[in-house]
């Protein structure tokens, strides 16, 4: 990593891996170290075979202020990619895929990059004192990092343009209406919330967490028939495996299962 820290991960419990916004006096602006900062803890996470699930989260009051277009703004203008294409990106639009859960918990101001990171997210989670704003079309530009992509299909056509071609803020009310939070909570127990949901994912089986991601994606991504088709292959593969015996033993001797991811 670059020599200031500006993203954390660490593994405060079994299986649950917590990528942290680190540049609170910048109300975490992320500039170029930031970015590729997050994607390599993306990466570590996808590589780390203990951890099942992520949350994303900050320190300080605000989720992010978006990109610190200043610096930032050049480098998109030349070409440059956000996240280099050798680590898993994660706004999930080109180079490495991501391939297990994410839960985003934000509160404050969470603008541009930061609902793109929602979006790209599994599980998305808001204190009721965030504010959200896709506001590029402010700055001359639009959103490039996915808004466009997945606005619509989490919000509907609508209600996305609303915010998309406006550049207006929205409250964590609004934000749950529209479906891009789950859950609203107060500051305080965002990251509780959000580590006891993680803890919950992490519970479960991670060959059959991993399968259900690949095929709900590939239904949106890829095409419905497709996914179907996939469907018995990606069944079989599972039911042969270590957890799907202890799955069944589990139930048979009335007890929680315990999954190794094998």
């Amino acid at each position: 990593m670059s020599a200031e820290r500006r993203v954390s991960y660490e593994t405060p419990h079994a299986h649950v891996a917590v990528a942290r916004l680190e540049r609170p006096a910048k109300r975490n602006a992320f500039d170029v170290a930031m970015l590729r900062q997050l994607a390599e803890a993306y990466t570590r996470y996808e590589e780390d075979a203990d951890a099942r699930c992520m949350v994303v989260s900050c320190a300080g009051d605000h989720f992010t202020a978006g990109l610190d277009l200043a610096e930032v703004g050049p480098q998109v203008a030349s070409g440059a990619l956000l996240f280099p294409d050798d680590l898993v990106d994660p706004l999930g639009l080109r180079g490495r895929a991501r391939t297990k859960p994410v839960i985003v918990a934000v509160r404050g101001w969470c603008l541009t990059i930061g609902i793109e990171l929602m979006l790209a997210a599994d599980i998305r989670l808001a204190a009721d004192d965030t504010r959200f704003g896709q506001i590029e079309i402010n700055r001359g530009i639009f959103p490039f990092g996915g808004a466009t992509l997945r606005f619509p299909q989490i919000a509907g056509w609508g209600d996305a343009m609303r915010w998309l071609l406006t550049g207006d803020m929205f409250d964590a009310t609004e934000a749950r209406r529209i479906g891009l939070v789950q859950e609203i909570t107060s500051p305080e127990a965002l990251e509780a919330r959000a580590l006891a949901l993680a803890e919950s994912v992490a519970s479960r089986a991670p060959l059959g967490v991993q399968a259900t991601l690949a095929s709900a994606r590939a239904a949106i991504e890829d095409s419905f028939e497709a996914s179907v088709a996939a469907l018995q292959p990606q069944i079989e593969s599972l039911m042969a495996t270590d957890d799907a015996a202890e799955g069944v033993r589990s139930f048979v001797e009335r007890r929680e299962a315990e999954f190794h991811g094998r």
